[in-house]
C-alpha cells in the first residue's frame, strides 16, 4: 500500500517563507496579458504603498490649506512621506497588516517615526482625523486614475486602427457568419466597424468614469467629527491635492464609485475579447481570413514547430472571461456593506478591483498591438464565399423567385435546391439553370454596408472630436 505524499514534498516551506525579492513580486506569471506593461506597475504593491503615502502627504496639505494644521507640518509630513517609501519592507508591512486588518494601521506608525525624525512636533498631526478607509479608498482612486491614464491612450489607438480597417476594407467581401455557419455576404470593413464602435463606447465609459473617479475622506463613522464643525470645507481642498473628483458624501458604505470602475472595465474587456474572439476564429487553419502580428517567438508552440497560434487574440479573451467575475464581487460588496463602515465587504474590493485595472489594462495594450498589425487577406475571403456553392446568396435569390413563383413556392424551390447542391456539390446555379449568373456575385449584395461603415467611423470621429475639445 502506498503511504500518503507529504503536501509539502518538493517545496522548501522555510526558504520560501524568508520571501525574497523574487518569491514575494507579483511577477504576472498566471496573468500574462499584464505581465511587462505600464499599468502593472502602476498597480503593483509599490504603486499602492506610493497612493497610500501620496494620500497621507495631500491630507496634511489640505488641512494647511485651510487652517487645521500648520504648514511647516504639511512639509515635514511630505517629507516623510518620502522618507518611509525607501524604507519600508512590504513583506513585513503586509504582514503587520493581519493585525488592523488593513495596511494603513502599521503604515501610519512608520510615517509618524519617519515624520518624528524630520520635525518631532509634526508628528502630531500625521493622519490626523482621518481613518483607515479614507486613506485606502482615496489610495485606491488614486491608483486607479494612474492606470486608466495609461489604459485609455491604449483603448483610442486600438479604435482608431480598428476605424483604419473599416475605411481601408469596405468592400473587401467575406461570408457573414451566424451560429457558426456561412449566412450571407458581408464585408470586413463592417466587422472591423462594428469591433470599433465596441471599443469607442467602451472608451467613453471608461474616460467618464475616470473623471469622476472621487477622494475619500469621512474620519471614523463619515461624520467628519475629529477635524471640528467646518470639516466640509477639507473636501474639495482635499480631491484638489489628489486630483480627484469631490465626493457629494463620504462613500465609506456607499460603493458607487467602485461599482462604476469595474463596471466599466468589464465593458473594456468584453468589447477587447470580442475584437479578439473573432480574430482567433478568423485565423484557424481552415478559414485563414486574418493572422496576427509577427512577432519574436510569438505564437510558437512547445510541441508543435509549425504553428503560429493567436496568442494576443488569446490574451485579450482570457481577461476578457475574468474581469465580469472580479466586478461581481464589488457588486456583492456594494449590498453588503452594512451600516456606516462595514465589516468585510471593503475589504472584499481590492484586490478584485486591481485585478480589474491589471487584466483591463494588459488587455487594451494587447489588442492595439494587435489590431494596429493585424494582417487582412481578401482574397481567402473571397475564395471562402464560394464554399457553399453560391448558397450563400439564396436570400437573395428568394427574392427574385418569390416575384415569379410567389414566396412560398420560392422558399420550397430554394430549400430543395439548396438540399441538392450541398449534397452533390454541384453549384446552385447550375442547379436551379435559370437564373443570371450576375444573381450569384456575394458581391453585389452586401447592403447598406458601406453606409453602415460611413456611421461607425463617424461615431469614432464625434467621440474622439469632443475629447481633443
Amino acid at each position: 500500500m502506498l503511504s500518503d505524499p507529504s503536501p509539502f514534498d518538493g517545496f522548501d516551506a522555510e526558504r520560501f517563507d524568508a520571501a525574497s525579492p523574487a518569491e514575494a513580486a507579483d511577477s504576472g506569471l498566471l496573468e500574462p496579458v499584464r505581465a511587462g506593461t505600464a499599468v502593472e506597475a502602476a498597480t503593483s504593491d509599490a504603486a499602492h504603498l506610493r497612493a497610500l503615502l501620496d494620500t497621507e502627504a495631500a491630507l496634511a496639505r489640505a488641512q494647511a490649506r485651510i487652517g487645521l494644521i500648520p504648514a511647516t507640518a504639511a512639509v515635514a509630513i511630505e517629507a516623510g512621506t518620502r522618507a518611509a517609501y525607501d524604507r519600508i519592507d512590504l513583506v513585513e508591512l503586509a504582514r503587520r497588516a493581519r493585525g488592523a486588518g488593513n495596511p494603513v494601521v502599521p503604515l501610519v506608525r512608520d510615517l509618524t517615526a519617519a515624520v518624528r525624525a524630520i520635525d518631532p512636533a509634526a508628528a502630531e498631526y500625521v493622519h490626523r482625523g482621518a481613518t483607515s478607509q479614507d486613506i485606502v479608498d482615496s489610495a485606491a482612486m488614486l491608483v486607479a486614475a494612474r492606470a486608466l491614464d495609461l489604459a485609455l491612450p491604449d483603448l483610442a489607438r486600438t479604435a482608431a486602427a480598428l476605424a483604419d480597417l473599416a475605411d481601408r476594407h469596405r468592400r473587401t467581401v467575406m461570408a457573414g457568419r451566424t451560429l457558426t455557419q456561412h449566412a450571407v455576404p458581408t464585408t470586413f470593413g463592417l466587422k472591423a466597424a462594428g469591433w470599433c464602435v465596441g471599443v469607442t463606447d467602451a472608451y467613453t465609459r471608461v474616460h467618464a468614469v475616470r473623471t469622476a473617479l472621487p477622494a475619500q475622506l469621512g474620519g471614523a463613522a463619515g461624520t467628519l467629527a475629529a477635524l471640528g464643525a467646518d470639516a466640509v470645507a477639507l473636501l474639495a481642498p482635499f480631491a484638489e491635492e489628489l486630483a480627484l473628483a469631490e465626493p457629494v458624501l463620504p462613500w465609506h458604505t456607499l460603493r458607487t464609485p467602485i461599482v462604476d470602475l469595474t463596471s466599466a472595465l468589464a465593458h473594456a474587456g468584453g468589447a477587447l475579447g470580442k475584437f479578439a474572439g473573432d480574430v482567433a476564429l478568423l485565423t484557424q487553419t481552415e478559414v485563414g481570413e486574418v493572422a496576427e502580428p509577427v512577432g519574436e517567438g510569438r505564437g510558437g508552440s512547445s510541441a508543435m514547430p509549425h504553428k503560429r497560434n493567436p496568442v494576443l487574440s488569446v490574451l485579450i479573451v482570457s481577461a476578457a472571461r475574468q474581469i465580469p467575475a472580479y466586478a461581481s464581487i464589488t457588486a456583492a460588496s456594494m449590498a453588503g456593506a452594512e451600516h456606516e463602515r462595514p465589516a468585510g465587504a471593503w475589504h472584499a474590493e481590492w484586490q478584485p478591483v486591481r485585478a480589474c485595472l491589471r487584466l483591463a489594462g494588459g488587455s487594451a495594450c494587447t489588442a492595439a498591438e494587435l489590431a494596429e498589425g493585424l494582417e487582412v487577406f481578401p482574397d481567402r475571403m473571397r475564395a471562402n464565399l464560394d464554399l457553399t456553392g453560391g448558397r450563400i446568396v439564396s436570400e437573395r435569390l428568394s427574392v427574385e423567385l418569390a416575384a415569379r413563383l410567389g414566396r412560398a413556392e420560392a422558399a420550397r424551390v430554394l430549400t430543395e435546391a439548396s438540399r441538392t447542391s450541398a449534397l452533390t456539390g454541384r453549384h446552385l446555379r447550375d442547379v436551379l439553370g435559370e437564373l443570371d449568373e450576375a444573381a450569384f456575385d456575394p458581391a453585389a449584395y452586401i447592403g447598406s454596408t458601406p453606409a453602415l461603415i460611413d456611421r461607425a467611423l463617424a461615431h469614432h470621429r464625434t467621440v474622439f472630436q469632443e475629447k481633443d475639445q
